[in-house]
């Protein structure tokens, strides 16, 4: 059995029963101290090209382009995101569950099923099933997986133009030590999560004077 059709197993099975649009969703940026929150729902036709799809942390950058334009070319996709001060108020969980309800909710055609990665969806207008490491063994989540790593990634690009010092452009906004080490010295940028215990310190410029367009919680 190769990866494709071992990734599409369980698409297979959903279609057996009678399901046909079968949508993955899944995040990017969850763990990032700076940047969004970004979530995607794709959709596979049943005769697409499935060649070079799989969990985006398994693809290099250039694989994960290639893809991406793969996709965007041939399949039904949707996006959302959610910004560092939304974050910093809703808090990250909520924001992520959020996300991945209105990604699946902008399909059009709609889903008749969704399967997430990792974990249910609570509130999420269509049948689903939460699947432990679901970008790694789904196709449909591994292409919403890279759907929604790129489009991060392509933001972050655009934030390292703008804060060239922090390195966004290879660290994407992780806590990477030369992300931790500027941001140390120079405090967070308005597109810092606040919140986030290694972000929001006292001791660092800005703390607490709602740079991110929030108040702190």
């Amino acid at each position: 059995m190769s990866v494709t059709d071992d990734l599409d197993r369980y698409e297979r099975v959903l279609r057996a029963q009678g399901f046909s649009r079968i949508a993955g969703a899944d995040e990017a940026g969850r763990g990032a101290l700076a940047g969004p929150l970004v979530a995607a729902a794709v959709i596979l036709p049943v005769d697409f090209d499935r060649t070079g799809i799989r969990d985006s942390k398994m693809l290099s950058r250039n694989q994960r382009e290639e893809a991406y334009e793969h996709l965007v070319a041939g399949a039904v996709y949707a996006v959302a995101k959610a910004e560092p001060g939304v974050i910093d108020s809703r808090g990250l969980h909520r924001c992520n569950l959020f996300l991945l309800r209105r990604a699946a909710k902008a399909l059009e055609p709609e889903p008749d099923y969704v399967l997430t990665d990792g974990f249910p969806v609570p509130k999420i207008p269509f049948p689903s099933l939460g699947i432990k490491k679901g970008d790694a063994v789904a196709a449909s989540v591994a292409a919403a997986s890279i759907v929604a790593k790129v489009t991060r990634d392509r933001i972050m690009d655009r934030m390292h133009r703008r804060y060239p010092e922090f390195g966004f452009d290879h660290n994407m906004g992780y806590g990477t030590p030369d992300h931790l080490e500027v941001l140390d010295r120079l405090g967070p940028t308005p597109i810092h999560r606040l919140s986030f215990s290694c972000v929001g310190q006292p001791s660092l410029p800005g703390f607490g004077t709602g740079s991110a367009g929030v108040a702190l919680p």
